[in-house]
């Protein structure tokens, strides 16, 4: 399918005018349009721009989201705090309570807020980075709507449940893991979907344990509980599946029992036959490097980690090895001076955005 570019600065104004329309204080857009436009920066495209619509607007629309966020600090201490987010949106709750744990952590070395009644917070690299920022180790988690199943089961019990870290170097870019505890999540199977594209097997299982590749057919049948995700490893043991099961479930734990909020089967978004908001909960963790050693002493060594780790011999037909954070660095490099990619069917969706939120001066840039 082909791709169209439109330049970071377009696609910003866009956003943060479409989100005024629905509702959403100025502020706030900004700050949710930086994660989402960040994320398609770093070619993290599956929780960029094109998660606007289905995941936010629509979701504000049909009123189990907030467009207007009163997050509350329910509980604190010097280095923790938990706070109720009353299903607002969860970039603008998670940036605060990232930047809470990395106040906490600048004072006594390390910080950790934790977040009950969220929402979807998009592209989690982007709260540890804002703890690189500062010289910090940055580490975050949330749970999500059910969609791993635990090892041997077909059921759908766990959210996709990412575990991100990030850590300064004395590169040009930080070292940064952001994964799912699923092989594959919910993100890139939606972005097969638009494209009409066939899954590859051993990503998804469907009720009696067998593999399951039609995109479409799953996005439907993990809602009504047909179908779910295999956990990082795989189905089963023999590839070590009960390794991303047993990570996907810490996450859970971390983002429900400190800050006693939902879990599992409570984020499924339906009751009754009706949708209700997703009360997501995250973590946020920041670690001050200069509590333990001189920054630049951890970016040097930290470093040469990474370098060594890449100078390495190489399998093969590769002549190359890389190193969290490294293709997020070139997808940038790559993307600067061009911008945003769009697809067709993103494209006619924006089209349509123009039209319902009487933007229709930006029509031009999303024509084919």
């Amino acid at each position: 399918m082909a791709q169209k570019f439109i330049p970071f600065q377009t696609v910003e104004e866009f956003l943060i005018k479409v989100m005024g329309q629905a509702g959403i204080p100025a502020t706030d857009a900004r700050i949710v349009t930086d994660v989402l436009v960040q994320a398609d920066k770093f070619g993290f495209d599956s929780h960029g721009v094109n998660r606007l619509k289905p995941i936010y607007l629509d979701r504000i629309k049909d009123g189990i989201q907030n467009a207007v966020t009163n997050y509350e600090i329910v509980r604190e201490g010097p280095t923790t705090a938990v706070i109720d987010g009353h299903n607002g949106m969860g970039h603008v709750i998670s940036y605060h309570a990232m930047k809470m744990a990395i106040d906490k952590a600048r004072q006594f070395g390390m910080g950790m807020v934790a977040v009950r009644n969220s929402t979807h917070y998009g592209f989690a690299g982007y709260y540890p980075l804002m703890a690189v920022k500062e010289n910090m180790i940055g580490i975050t988690g949330t749970n999500a709507r059910p969609s791993i199943a635990p090892t041997f089961g077909v059921e759908n019990m766990l959210g996709t449940n990412p575990l991100t870290f990030g850590m300064p170097t004395d590169e040009d870019f930080p070292f940064l893991l952001d994964c799912a505890t699923s092989i594959f999540q919910r993100g890139k199977i939606e972005m097969y979907a638009r494209e009409n594209k066939e899954l590859p097997k051993g990503l998804v299982i469907d009720e009696h344990g067998h593999s399951k590749t039609s995109s479409r057919e799953v996005l439907e049948d993990l809602i009504k509980g047909r179908a779910a995700l295999a956990p990082l490893g795989g189905i089963g043991e023999e590839t070590a599946g009960y390794k991303g099961y047993g990570y996907a479930t810490v996450v859970e734990i971390l983002s429900a029992a400190l800050q006693q909020g939902a879990f599992m089967k409570m984020l499924m978004g339906v009751k009754d036959g009706k949708k209700v908001p997703y009360p997501l909960g995250h973590f946020f963790i920041a670690i001050d490097i200069s509590a333990f050693t001189e920054p630049d002493d951890f970016k040097k060594t930290t470093g040469d980690i990474l370098r060594e780790l890449r100078a390495s011999r190489k399998m093969p037909g590769h002549d190359r090895i890389y190193t969290a954070g490294e293709k997020e660095h070139l997808s940038w490099l790559d993307r600067k001076d061009k911008g945003v990619p769009f697809n067709d069917a993103l494209l006619e969706e924006y089209r349509g955005l123009c039209h319902e939120y009487g933007l229709e001066e930006y029509l031009e840039y999303f024509e084919f």
